[in-house]
């Protein structure tokens, strides 16, 4: 379980905008672009792909 002070440091890598904790589904959930970030061993994997890169 994440605390809740990290929670409320934590925002979206891509868009900035606050995210969502799902502790059932141990996943973080952007509220604007709706990026979906995993937790692992309690550790929120927010990685953004490199291909992904800027859409034009």
């Amino acid at each position: 379980m994440l605390k809740p002070e990290l929670l409320e440091l934590l925002c979206c890598p891509v868009c900035k905008s606050d995210l969502r904790y799902d502790q059932a589904a141990r996943t973080l959930t952007c509220t604007s672009c709706a990026r979906v970030y995993p937790i692992k061993d309690d550790i929120p994997i927010m990685l953004v792909d490199d291909d992904a890169g800027e859409q034009a």
